[in-house]
């Protein structure tokens, strides 16, 4: 793909009908079950190479934990990994580990994919329209669990209360958990039917900082921006309460600092909606620009996975992001 501007993932050419994609990501809990939290690290980390429309061959465990971790919380969370690698056709093949402080782990993932069909950030062309194959709020709920959960001292839990902020749904942090931890294969699958070139995954940038970066390389390339309908976009159950109720992480600020140049927003885009766009999200779905001819085929190649999508937009001659 060239050593210029990032795309999700390095590729490097093998010959004329295999090209390698190699990829990493690891970061620090955001479940306390440590089976869990390894099979979303595995699922984040992999989302890269769906992202570039490849399939997983194997994954190398990155991680660190504090000496006083327990070794069987340390297999939890390696399993957790493993699990998810298998289900993706993988094999992790070995790693490495370091004493840290904090714990942290993720994957470094090896994936293949022929030349002539890699996804792309600047594949978007316009005309094309915009789905995106998860909902968003993950970033949101889990916050909202870290905020709300056991560890949480009695007199804030009574100021919480006091003000009238919601406790958390154990449902909706389930829901959050199968969100994050379903592989993108299928969707990326569904795209390749569909003949897709236009193609990221919606990680830590939020939806509209990486569909900034989909927007600059996308107009360099084909002169193309996008349209993005707020209204239109899914989101986990009880995503808006815990918006309202203030748990946020930092991702709503900072994406914006950083993206907010390429983004405008219409006057009659709300706070609330304007925050769940710019949050950071964790295993999140693919922002996906599909050809209008070949709409239905997706659609119908989603359905017969069992993957779910939504349209929330459209690829237009311009430049940068529009929210309406």
């Amino acid at each position: 793909m060239g050593l210029g501007e990032p795309d999700d993932a390095a590729v490097y050419r093998l010959d004329d009908s295999r090209a390698l994609i190699q990829t990493t990501d690891f970061f620090t809990p955001i479940v306390d079950d440590p089976w869990i939290y390894g099979a979303i690290a595995a699922a984040n980390a992999m989302s890269d190479v769906y992202a570039m429309g490849g399939e997983v061959l194997l994954a190398l465990n990155i991680a660190g934990f504090p000496e006083e971790v327990e070794g069987t919380v340390v297999a939890q969370v390696l399993g957790g990994g493993a699990a998810k690698v298998r289900e993706a056709g993988g094999v992790v093949a070995g790693g490495h580990t370091v004493t840290n402080p904090e714990p942290f782990y993720g994957l470094s993932v090896t994936g293949m994919v022929h030349p002539e069909r890699i996804m792309r950030k600047g594949g978007a062309r316009p005309g094309e329209r915009l789905f995106l194959t998860k909902p968003l709020g993950t970033g949101i709920i889990t916050t909202a669990a870290k905020l709300t959960g056991p560890a949480e001292g009695r007199a804030h839990r009574m100021a919480r209360r006091a003000q009238g902020k919601p406790d958390l749904d154990p449902a909706h942090l389930e829901a959050a958990v199968l969100s994050m931890t379903r592989l993108s294969r299928d969707a990326a699958r569904a795209a390749q039917e569909a003949g897709v070139q236009g193609a990221t995954d919606v990680t830590g940038f939020g939806l509209l900082g990486h569909a900034a970066e989909m927007a600059l390389a996308s107009q360099r390339e084909r002169g193309a921006g996008l349209v993005i309908r707020a209204e239109d976009v899914p989101h986990l159950p009880g995503t808006m309460d815990y918006i309202r109720a203030g748990y946020l992480t930092r991702g709503h600020q900072r994406n914006p600092e950083h993206y907010g140049r390429w983004v405008h927003f219409a006057p009659g885009v709300a706070p609330e909606r304007r925050i769940l766009l710019w949050e950071a999200e964790t295993s999140g779905g693919l922002l996906l620009s599909v050809p209008s001819d070949r709409v239905e085929a997706f659609r119908q190649a989603c359905a017969q996975r069992g993957q779910a999508c939504w349209e929330i937009g459209e690829v237009i001659e311009g430049e940068g992001v529009q929210v309406i």
